[in-house]
């Protein structure tokens, strides 16, 4: 399964993301939104409006979501 993360430099949820997607070697892409406005578009059109937004296969989520996380833990 392909993790994606939308994301911006600064962001505490982000960062908190990151730490725990590691801390379970779960790979993951990070799209920085300040960078790619593409990206930034696509994820206004899902509805998004905070980051991180994380894609996870069918899945997609925003904010830090430690439960989504250990689902996607349990499911690799």
């Amino acid at each position: 399964m392909s993790i994606t993360i939308y994301s911006k430099p600064d962001c505490v949820q982000c960062d908190a993301t990151y730490q725990a997607l590691n801390q379970r070697n779960i790979p993951y892409q990070i799209i920085d939104l300040t960078e790619n406005q593409q990206a930034l578009a696509t994820i206004h059109t899902m509805g998004y409006q905070q980051v991180p937004v994380v894609v996870a296969g069918t899945q997609h989520w925003s904010g830090f979501r430690p439960d989504k996380i250990n689902a996607l833990s349990e499911n690799l």
